[in-house]
């Protein structure tokens, strides 16, 4: 029996069944064929649980095939299970169990890495925003259109999309699950930077709930109407930009500083060593 899962269901897009003649749709797959999705929807993959994921694989074999596409050039790209892939490779396997899909377009394997992916729980809020985004950018959809392929309500997926308008130091922090999705949620519906990080380092300090949260605003009246703080120009930049170097440093582990006018700006990263030089230019290039 398979399991209630989220959206239409892998099945509704991967043919995962057996075949009539007894035969089956898995084949092994050399490893040196097989490359990432440039476009895959998940962009961290948090290392302890990696290496945890190749243990059980060193013990146990890979349960679940990778499903992965034929290129022209008898290589394939993988549409799910990178994760399973990495792992694969960290134990030294020669070969994978997989699915071959072959014949799909662009948007059709997007959309198949993208609704593995959130039924695996693999993506955070942030990466399910960012995809939602590009599917409906690069292919001209509206949010009915995406509702239809991926079996989310439209609501849901325009509670995602306004994410991606709160400023960025409070991206990160849902992104590195400083803060859950209530919490995002209440604070895109502040309608100016200003208060939503003023929020948002309320939550930080005071540990709140979602529902703390709500009340907060609620009993905020001029959080709640959207009218911004009495605030000098100079010094409601100035807090973000304050904001916004605190969540880089403890995201980066690394001094940062933000300088900035209404034209422009600068970054400034601190590094100890050549080592933590490279260390840094490696989570800036791969997130």
């Amino acid at each position: 029996m398979k399991k209630q899962a989220l959206g239409r269901g892998l099945s509704a897009l991967i043919d995962t069944d057996i075949r009539p003649d007894g035969g089956s749709s898995i084949n092994e797959i050399e490893l040196s064929k097989i490359h990432p999705n440039p476009n895959q929807p998940r962009t961290h993959f948090d290392q302890e649980a990696l290496q945890e994921l190749a243990n059980s694989i060193r013990e146990m074999g890979i349960v679940s095939p990778i499903t992965l596409r034929q290129m022209d050039d008898d290589t394939y790209q993988i549409i799910a299970g990178e994760r399973r892939y990495r792992a694969a490779k960290l134990v030294g396997l020669d070969k994978i169990p997989a699915y071959i899909k072959t014949n799909q377009d662009e948007q059709h394997v997007q959309l198949m890495a993208l609704i593995e992916n959130i039924q695996r729980e693999d993506l955070n809020a942030i990466e399910i925003a960012l995809c939602y985004h590009k599917l409906m950018e690069e292919y001209n959809l509206t949010q009915e259109g995406l509702s239809e392929r991926v079996g989310k309500k439209r609501a849901t997926i325009a509670n995602y999309l306004r994410l991606l308008k709160l400023p960025a130091g409070i991206q990160l922090a849902l992104k590195d699950k400083r803060i859950e999705m209530g919490h995002a949620r209440v604070l895109a519906g502040i309608d100016n930077a200003v208060d939503q990080l003023s929020v948002y380092e309320q939550i930080l300090k005071d540990n709140l709930s979602v529902r703390a949260t709500e009340k907060l605003v609620q009993d905020s009246p001029e959080i709640k109407s959207g009218t911004p703080k009495s605030v000098k120009k100079g010094a409601s930049n100035n807090e973000q930009y304050s904001a916004l170097a605190a969540d880089l440093t403890a995201h980066l582990k690394a001094k940062t500083q933000i300088a900035g006018t209404d034209k422009g700006g600068k970054i400034t990263i601190a590094f100890k060593s050549e080592e933590d030089l490279n260390r840094l230019i490696e989570i800036l290039k791969h997130g």
